[in-house]
């Protein structure tokens, strides 16, 4: 069962790489991560680490502080 952050965090991940106008395959290999496990972060089937959410977050030369301001955590449903 896919939760609101989840997805949320996915969203937002997809919406960074179109911007970029990146695949998933190239970014995932640009911060060293296999491109299956990327493809299920962004469809919000993935509760992804700390860690791994800082390597996505580096990818687009964001903190984390600046990836999780496009997420609304109202009404979130963890």
């Amino acid at each position: 069962m896919h939760n609101y952050l989840q997805t949320q965090v996915g969203i937002r991940i997809k919406n960074l790489r179109a911007a970029e106008e990146i695949s998933q395959e190239r970014f995932a290999n640009k911060i060293g991560m296999d491109r299956t496990y990327l493809a299920s972060i962004e469809a919000g089937r993935r509760n992804v680490t700390l860690r791994n959410l800082a390597k996505i977050a580096d990818g687009f030369n964001l903190t984390l502080a600046e990836f999780f301001e496009e997420i609304s955590s109202k009404n979130a449903r963890v």
